[in-house]
């Protein structure tokens, strides 16, 4: 793998040059992870996006503008993870900011799951999560300071037939960081999750045009009638992401407009 990183500009919305903090999240090429991108970039911060995509990547490095890095990034491939990280805190000196955003879903009975299918969700889903957590925590631990999301799903939050590996995988990343932040926490390093309920994305609306039916089953127990936003979990994000939150840690932020309390 090839990275190209470029040296930023020295226009940062509010934060000058050497006080521009600098955030990585993966899967920023689209959906969720294009939106919490987007909403970090006009809040002032340098923001690496990772994708196995490239055109993607580009394109949404181009829309979201100069406060914008893409970067592809392939999860599976867990030996070019540290490289990445590595290339980033040489060029910034820092790393503020880490969104676990990218991920992978296969639907399939439960006995029709393969161990090779479940080790390929839980490879991206949780093993890739956490190497790149580590690698970005050894740069966050001198700076005694940082902030870990990891995007988690109404998949560990209760039961959803056919998507066994992705549920495992996200109440995975839940349990993680607790883990994370119950070790973490004291030299500065928060880590939360968000779980987003149904949202508007190219995913869910393939998802719900082959199956009407469960459309109509998440919209009934959703107290607040509709699907969100990405710009929704991308509030959520820049919350945690922030000084805002300073005191907010080991938590699951749901942003799912009641679905999970919903009858």
């Amino acid at each position: 793998m090839i990275i190209h990183i470029h040296r930023a500009s020295d226009h940062g919305g509010s934060f000058k040059m050497n006080k521009q903090k600098i955030a990585i999240v993966t899967g920023g090429g689209s959906g969720i992870g294009f939106a919490i991108a987007q909403k970090f970039a006009v809040e002032g911060m340098l923001v690496y996006i990772t994708g196995r995509n490239l055109e993607k990547l580009q394109n949404a490095q181009a829309a979201i503008g100069e406060n914008c890095r893409a970067v592809p990034l392939d999860m599976e491939a867990l030996d070019s993870i540290p490289a990445f990280v590595q290339k980033i805190a040489e060029q910034h000196g820092r790393i503020d900011v880490l969104v676990n955003n990218a991920g992978i879903n296969m639907k399939k009975p439960f006995i029709e799951v393969t161990d090779e299918d479940f080790q390929k969700v839980v490879l991206t889903n949780v093993t890739a999560v956490f190497a790149l957590s580590r690698e970005v925590v050894k740069v966050m631990l001198p700076q005694k300071s940082g902030s870990i999301i990891h995007i988690s799903s109404m998949a560990a939050q209760y039961g959803l037939p056919k998507v066994i590996a992705y549920s495992a995988s996200k109440t995975a990343l839940e349990g993680m960081a607790r883990a994370m932040a119950s070790e973490l926490s004291a030299d500065g390093i928060r880590v939360n999750c968000i779980a987003p309920g149904f949202i508007v994305t190219a995913m869910t609306s393939k998802a719900f045009e082959s199956d009407p039916e469960r459309m109509n089953r998440a919209l009934a127990r959703t107290p607040m009638g509709k699907m969100g936003q990405p710009d929704d979990i991308a509030n959520a994000a820049w919350f945690l992401a922030s000084d805002a939150s300073s005191f907010v840690t080991g938590e699951v932020i749901k942003v799912d407009g009641g679905n999970s309390i919903g009858f």
